[in-house]
């Protein structure tokens, strides 16, 4: 099966007014598993739609197999399809390839070799068979199945409606039909949202099992460590978009190397057009027809003179011919990208009083959370784990006061916490984001940390509507808010979602340092590999949690 590469050249986008993707080239040949990272609006998903066609791009071209699949938000189905309907559309074509080869295979047998028709029919059955293969159609409605366990629906009803299923559910089956129908082009925004450990790494090894082109957009760290083979960086650069060979891993080296050179070269350009500008200034004034020789000059001005103006004149031509040169191609400014740079996340305690900041005792939250005994001590770092519905938020809502529980639970008198939720909302969201961060934290403490500072949003952000900020940038304006006046206990609920690589990075090593006590929750996967303190693992409410320390 002839497989052809996804392609575009020189893509312009513009949206709102403002040029998301300005000039962007990308070649996804078979076998390529590309990873797109960037900063929220850097265009990552507005390329993937126009990539698969969902959208037009303003200027430039892009090339596409017929057969590209494109994981969207939403399901292209209505509410009352059911999921025995979606599965049978997602196995359509290999159906249609077994059904056309035994058409083939019949009409073969019947027409004699030495007939004018007969290589005609062998070349259509020889493609329909490479086809087959390449969607390993035999075998479609055994993997249909596979998939649909590995990514956690084995146990869903096929004759559930869409419009009974979750969100997360929604989006695996979306992700389950693709994988069944193993296109020549896949394109995955987000792909490991609502996935489990167990799903993820199933997704994974699908994934590297395809033949085809893949450009997945994704936050999640440890997912494009695990599949891609090139990464693209739309965040800015001197070139535009740059394009790394290799996974996460190897991106993270080679992306400071550039960073690096970008400056490297813009400080040494900015140096020489400095020096330019003054030479070409002071030796003009040198050279003014007005300027008549000085005293040290007249005794050999009427023989030197020529030859000297002449000279003199070569350089400022020179020099301003290189000027003007330089003033025309000079690499842009390195923008400023966002960094982490809050001090200590959390807040010290006395050092003498040894007690827990919380403790929890037989606690109990009907249906959602079962704790026998939990301590968060002064200085702690402990990471919250567990699958889906295990009771990680509702742990940080017991012991940020915001729920009521069952059994014993005992916060040191004064105490002062706080909350990064999943979903933040702002009571006022027509307010900007400075005045909100103003108001929040009082006029002196806003001026003395800053909230440009902080490097959690652009400064073109800050006069924006809290409320037409994207769920990302609200998420980190509650964080700013949080570590601006950091609290003695800081309780995170999955602190990384919505961040970019870089941020998730920065956002790590914060919270390895300073005092006060930091509890977060995660399900992410590069985070928890990485953590260095004690990790709590959540079970179903009907058992105790477990707690280990690494």
């Amino acid at each position: 099966m002839l497989q052809h590469a996804l392609l575009a050249h020189d893509v312009v986008r513009n949206l709102g007014g403002r040029r998301v993707l300005d000039g962007v080239h990308l070649t996804a040949s078979p076998g390529h598993r590309i990873g797109l990272i960037g900063e929220n609006g850097a265009g990552k998903s507005t390329l993937l739609r126009v990539l698969a066609g969902v959208d037009e791009p303003d200027a430039g071209s892009v090339s596409r197999p017929a057969d590209l699949g494109f994981l969207h938000q939403e399901m292209p189905f209505e509410a009352a399809v059911t999921v025995a309907a979606v599965l049978d559309d997602a196995l359509r074509e290999a159906r249609e390839d077994l059904a056309e080869l035994d058409r083939l295979g019949g009409e073969l047998a019947r027409v004699p070799e030495d007939s004018p028709g007969h290589p005609e029919l062998l070349d259509a059955y020889g493609r329909r068979l490479e086809q087959a293969r390449y969607r390993e159609a035999w075998d479609a409605d055994r993997r249909a199945a596979l998939v649909l366990d590995g990514l956690g629906l084995g146990a869903l009803g096929h004759d559930r409606t869409l419009g009974t299923l979750s969100g997360g559910q929604r989006g695996r089956l979306a992700l389950t039909a693709l994988l069944v129908r193993r296109p020549s082009a896949l394109l995955l925004d987000e792909p490991t949202n609502h996935l489990d450990d167990g799903a993820a790494a199933f997704l994974e090894e699908q994934i590297r099992a395809l033949p085809g082109t893949v450009v997945v957009a994704a936050h999640d760290r440890a997912f494009l460590d695990a599949v891609c083979t090139h990464l693209v960086d739309l965040d800015p650069a001197v070139d535009g978009p740059v394009r790394y060979g290799g996974n996460y891993s190897a991106y993270l080296g080679e992306q400071r190397a550039e960073r690096e050179r970008w400056e490297r070269r813009y400080a040494e350009e900015q140096q020489e057009l400095a020096q330019l500008r003054h030479s070409a200034g002071v030796t003009a004034h040198l050279v003014a027809p007005d300027r008549g020789p000085r005293d040290n000059e007249k005794m050999g001005y009427g023989h030197r003179a020529g030859r000297v103006q002449n000279q003199v004149s070569r350089r400022v031509r020179n020099a301003t011919r290189r000027l003007e040169e330089l003033e025309r191609v000079q690499v842009p400014e390195p923008p400023r990208p966002l960094r982490f740079t809050a001090g200590a996340l959390a807040g010290a305690t006395e050092e003498e009083d040894t007690q827990p900041l919380v403790s929890l005792r037989d606690v109990r939250v009907p249906g959602r959370l079962a704790l026998d005994d939990v301590e968060v001590s002064a200085a702690d770092r402990l990471l919250v784990t567990g699958g889906n519905g295990t009771g990680k938020s509702t742990l940080l809502a017991v012991l940020a006061g915001h729920l009521a529980a069952e059994g014993t639970v005992r916060r040191r008198p004064g105490l002062t916490v706080g909350l990064l939720t999943q979903d933040t909302v702002f009571d006022r969201p027509d307010r900007t984001v400075r005045d909100t961060y103003q108001r929040v934290l009082g006029a002196a403490r806003a001026e003395e940390v800053p909230l440009e500072s902080l490097g959690l949003l652009h400064a073109a952000d800050l006069d924006k509507p809290v409320g037409r900020l994207s769920v990302g940038q609200r998420r980190r304006l509650a964080l700013a808010l949080l570590v601006a006046d950091p609290p003695q206990l800081l309780l995170l609920d999955e602190p990384t979602n919505h961040l970019s690589p870089r941020l998730c990075d920065e956002l790590e090593d914060a919270l390895g340092t300073g005092p006060g006590a930091i509890v977060l929750a995660s399900h992410d996967r590069w985070l928890r590999r990485r953590w260095q303190g004690r990790e709590l693992r959540l079970e179903p409410a009907l058992e105790p949690a477990r707690s280990s320390c690494r």
